[in-house]
């Protein structure tokens, strides 16, 4: 770790990082060790904050007890994946412990890789893209088809781009510190950029929460 801050800090000629996450949880790594590194790091002034991604609640939950205990530093922040059409594993554990640690949550695939932009449409061929496979595999069935069809609903109703009532309504949920999402070209960033300053009306959100329900099945 210690290593790779020193390596990111020459790539990105600075001398210190505001956020440092952990990208994935290391279960056989005990959570006192991966703190104290990260509060070396904090001490010497490499790094300001850090954060966490693709955690359990459980594991999340160690680590801000751990912290306590031992007076480390605590994750700030968490992003996990998190959209319209995959909400279940946030919202069940993880959005209850972030809400009441008051940790910010900077979700990515909040576009579900591209789905939510409404280049994917049922019964048409896949866009020559990478991610288009598992696209298929993960989102394209009747639950991913209907939420994408109330995405569109609203879109169509505010004059916006599904992608950007999809980064909306993220940007809407409680504890929510932003959305991630990715471009690849100017007109998608200017797309995206859209989304945030896009507020959603109470029936847009309506519309877009019986959709997604994760009660639902996600």
């Amino acid at each position: 770790m210690m290593q790779a801050v020193e390596d990111s800090l020459r790539r990105l000629q600075t001398d210190y990082i505001d956020l440092y996450q952990s990208h994935r949880d290391d279960p056989a790594t005990p959570m006192a060790e991966t703190l104290g590194a990260y509060d070396e790091l904090i001490k010497q002034g490499k790094v300001r904050y850090i954060g966490a991604s693709n955690f359990t609640a459980e594991r999340l939950a160690e680590a801000l007890d751990t912290r306590k205990r031992a007076g480390l530093p605590r994750y700030e922040s968490l992003q996990p994946v998190y959209n319209l059409v995959q909400r279940a594993d946030y919202e069940q554990d993880l959005e209850p412990l972030c809400r009441k640690e008051e940790i910010g949550v900077i979700p990515y695939s909040s576009l579900a890789s591209g789905f939510l932009s409404g280049k994917y449409k049922a019964g048409e061929p896949l866009p020559s893209s990478p991610r288009a496979s598992g696209i298929q595999q993960r989102y394209m069935n009747d639950r991913g088809f209907a939420v994408l069809e109330a995405v569109e609903s609203v879109a169509t109703r505010l004059n916006a781009t599904p992608a950007q009532v999809s980064l909306a309504w993220i940007a809407a949920r409680p504890g929510m510190t932003g959305p991630i999402a990715s471009a690849t070209t100017p007109d998608q960033l200017r797309d995206l950029i859209g989304g945030i300053d896009l507020k959603l009306d109470d029936d847009a959100l309506a519309t877009l929460d019986k959709a997604s329900a994760w009660q639902n099945g996600a």
